[in-house]
Order: structure tokens, then C-alpha cells, then sequence
């Protein structure tokens, strides 16, 4: 169904008034009526880290309308897990569609597992790491240190990825790694 000029731009502006003020605004970039993108995923590679795949699924799909995880049931699925003993890491090929590691280094380091798995299913979702060390940003990544234990994506985040499905948002293949940037 298409919108009318006039919803179209109520919608648009209500989205600029949420990263305006960083709280959802009804109708901004959801549309209850849609029916989600179902990503498929296959953690079965993922070791010891499957629960923590499930369970970041699970927390993405309680926080966004637009797209939702479903494991996959045979077959190809969206997004693959793998892990081994590098840095966590993720290599989209399109939106929804990629390749996560989780990287046994962060854990070792102390890095909370379910972070890196919500954090790297994040740019898959199209999300870029922001690095700027705040805990209560997802994307900000192993730059929050290893105190920090929020697995959640906060307003803006969530906003995003609700945009980037709603609008089918177009990303380029690209690999995001997390280890520190030497400085």
C-alpha cells in the first residue's frame, strides 16, 4: 500500500524528531501493520557461544518491529555464526544478510559474551561501531571496557535498524572488527 505525500512527510518528520530528542515517537519508523523481514540464522558453527546467538536474537527481536531473527531450519540461512580465536567481528554482504565471529580474544579479555553478540548482529542490521566508550551504547563495542554488561541497543540504535528495514536501506559489504585501534 502506498503512502499519501502528506504521511510520508508526517513519518519523516516525526524520525528527525526522534534522533532530535532520542525517544520514540508512534508511527516514526514502524508501521504495526507491515509484516517484519524475517533474518534467518544458523549458529550451529558458533560452539560455545550458540546460547549467546539465541539469546542476542532474542533481545533484538523483543526490541525492534521491523526485522526479526528466526533460527534457520535447514538449508542457507541469512547469517551465519562462527567462532574462533581472533577479535569478534562481522562481515555484511547486504542488509540482513553477513557473517558474524565471535572471537574468543574479547572473552578472554573479560568482554561481556552477550554484548558481542547483540553488538555484532547490530551491524548486520546495518549499525556502524561508534567507539565512543559509553556503556549504554551498543555499537560503542569493546571501547565501553570490560566493566560494561549492556546488551541492549538504546533509542537511537533501535531507531536506526527500525529505518534501515523499513526503508530497505541499501549497505555495502564490509568487514567490522573489533579489535582496539592502536593509538
Amino acid at each position: 500500500m502506498r503512502q499519501s505525500p502528506m504521511r510520508t512527510a508526517l513519518t519523516g518528520a516525526a524520525a528527525a524528531m526522534l534522533l532530535l530528542v532520542g525517544a520514540p515517537v508512534a508511527g516514526a519508523v514502524t508501521d504495526e501493520t507491515a509484516e517484519p523481514r524475517i533474518v534467518t540464522y544458523d549458529a550451529s558453527q558458533a560452539e560455545e557461544f550458540q546460547s549467546a546467538i539465541d539469546d542476542a536474537a532474542a533481545t533484538w527481536n523483543e526490541q525492534v518491529q521491523n526485522v526479526q531473527l528466526e533460527k534457520a531450519t535447514g538449508g542457507d540461512a541469512d547469517l551465519t555464526v562462527l567462532a574462533d580465536d581472533g577479535w569478534p567481528r562481522a562481515m555484511t554482504e547486504s542488509l540482513g544478510v553477513g557473517t558474524v565471529w565471535m572471537g574468543r580474544q574479547a572473552v578472554n579479555e573479560g568482554h561481556h559474551v552477550p554484548r558481542i553478540a547483540t553488538h555484532e548482529i547490530g551491524h548486520i542490521f546495518g549499525l556502524p561501531d561508534d567507539r565512543t566508550g559509553i556503556c549504554e551504547e551498543l555499537m560503542s563495542g569493546a571501547s565501553a571496557g570490560t566493566e560494561c554488561q549492556s546488551d541492549l541497543p538504546n533509542d537511537v540504535e533501535k531507531s536506526e535498524v527500525e529505518q534501515n528495514f523499513a526503508e530497505g536501506a541499501v549497505i555495502e559489504p564490509r568487514l567490522y572488527t573489533e579489535a582496539p585501534v592502536a593509538g
